[in-house]
């Protein structure tokens, strides 16, 4: 018996009418727009998380304090305006300010709180201490605006809240930033001018693991006959562990309708050009679909990783790369890093990743990631999509589809990887050159050669199996510093 033959059989007149059925119009609007979950069961959604909450105090003091010889700092008795002088009008800018910290917060959907009053006196600084330690902030954003408050900015930071971002103006310090923000653990420190894109990556970084804490990883092994919890200690992601057996049986009982073939039919036809793989196989993709987004509700999971290499026909190739796509995170052959750097993309990036095996071209000094998951919106759900190919999986039989996703030459990307146990993130930035046909080049349905900057050895970005590629550039990029900062993990790469 062939190691497919348990595969639910579909009438090809079938298929090719239900085809007809579906039309043009839905075949292009239906994998656009919704994740392929028609006649899902009823299950229990995923819990609603609760946005971070991030404090805001403003430092700097009043004109008519220091011209009346009463701030507290070394140049009282000159009636001095120490750095930024007399004309920043700190008033004006602390309103610019204001107005552009909501716009991204809003975007972001981050809760932010303004202090009513800008801090100008250490008694008020230890009151403020005090009051954020009483209240569940994630983080404190602290934006200086007076060249001797840095101590004070130092210690609001390291003592208000888990972690911090400080903006230190351009001109509001003299000589080198101090070393006790600019080298200090645990906080962003953004000594720059006017650069909102910065305070977003910290407030990206917040959210990011606000949203991490607040999420559940399903594991799919073949080695667990039970049901098993754990959180990963650095980014507080709550794992479950369920034995393969539970995700068979789900498949298993999964029947086809109608929905389900007008599914596969719009996946294939979606292609630019499908080649080797029967319509069985495309509706036990679908199948696949379906049972992952119900396992993954029946355990009230944000993102999911299978021990998928044995599965046979059960392989969910094309689910992850759609859910993927949706922004669901979904990695491969149970392998936790991965999976974990696909959710920290989610929240960054707002992103889509191509979690893939490395191979690489040592004479010509590039990297070739490969593998069989990758979603066709590398730019999220609303972003353009790349065109791709269905061709067989590469390795075992039986031959179900797998995408072959075509990459824009040219585009910046970046590769990372979130190792677990060791609190390390790496982050490579680069460029897409091309993506190889197999053959010449073999390795899995998808294949992406990339260019790294600035790297003299292309082996020295290997960090184990299943790094993950992200469309980004290097400003981009910078999102991972700043989580890899704020939350203590050392950061290897060349951000």
């Amino acid at each position: 018996m062939c190691s497919s033959c348990s595969a639910v059989h579909v009438n090809r007149r079938a298929f090719l009418a239900a085809g007809g059925a579906v039309g043009a119009a839905g075949i292009l609007s239906s994998l656009g727009a919704h994740p392929l979950r028609a006649a899902l069961p009823q299950l229990p959604d995923v819990a609603p998380k609760q946005p971070p909450r991030v404090r805001v105090v403003f430092l700097y003091p009043p004109a008519d304090v220091v011209n009346a010889g009463e701030l507290e700092d070394s140049w009282r008795g000159h009636h001095w305006f120490t750095w930024p002088g007399n004309q920043f009008r700190p008033e004006e800018q602390e309103q610019v300010f204001i107005q552009q910290i909501r716009q991204i917060a809003d975007r972001l959907g981050v809760t932010v709180d303004f202090e009513p009053v800008a801090i100008y006196q250490e008694a008020k600084v230890a009151a403020f201490i005090e009051r954020a330690k009483s209240e569940p902030l994630d983080a404190v954003l602290i934006v200086n605006f007076w060249n001797t408050f840095s101590p004070w900015a130092a210690r609001m930071a390291a003592e208000s809240a888990p972690t911090a971002i400080v903006y230190h103006s351009v001109g509001s310090n003299h000589q080198l930033p101090p070393e006790s923000l600019r080298k200090a653990e645990g906080i962003y420190y953004i000594h720059s001018i006017e650069n909102w894109e910065e305070i977003e990556r910290g407030l990206c970084a917040v959210r990011c693991r606000k949203m991490l804490a607040q999420s559940r990883l399903l594991r799919i092994s073949g080695q667990q006959q039970e049901t098993t919890q754990a959180l990963e200690p650095a980014l507080n992601v709550d794992l479950v562990t369920v034995p393969a057996a539970e995700f068979n049986a789900l498949f298993d009982s999964i029947e086809t309708d109608d929905a389900l073939v007008r599914d596969a039919v719009e996946f294939k036809h979606r292609a630019a050009r499908a080649w080797d793989v029967a319509d069985e196989h495309f509706v036990d993709a679908m199948r696949a679909h379906r049972a992952v987004a119900a396992i993954m509700q029946r355990h009230a999971a944000d993102a999911i990783t299978i021990e998928c290499l044995f599965l046979k026909h059960r392989k969910p190739c094309v689910s992850f790369a759609i859910n993927n796509g949706q922004l669901v995170p979904c990695g491969c052959e149970n392998h936790l890093d991965g999976t974990l750097t696909l959710m920290l993309g989610r929240w960054l990036l707002e992103r889509p990743g191509f979690l893939h095996n490395p191979e690489f071209d040592t004479s010509e000094n590039r990297y070739l990631g490969a593998h069989c998951t990758c979603a066709w919106q590398l730019h999220g759900p609303h972003g353009a999509a790349q065109a791709y190919f269905v061709r067989p999986f590469f390795h075992q039989l039986p031959p179900t589809p797998a995408l072959d996703v075509q990459w824009t030459p040219d585009e910046p990307v970046m590769l990372a990887k979130y190792l677990s146990g060791q609190t390390t993130l790496s982050c490579w930035t680069g460029k897409v050159l091309y993506s190889p046909t197999s053959p010449p080049v073999g390795g899995c349905a998808t294949r992406v050669l990339v260019s790294f900057d600035d790297v003299k050895d292309v082996c020295d970005v290997y960090q184990g199996p299943h790094p993950v590629l992200f469309c980004g550039d290097r400003a981009a990029a910078r999102r991972f510093r700043a989580f890899a900062r704020m939350y203590r993990l050392m950061l290897v790469g060349n951000v």
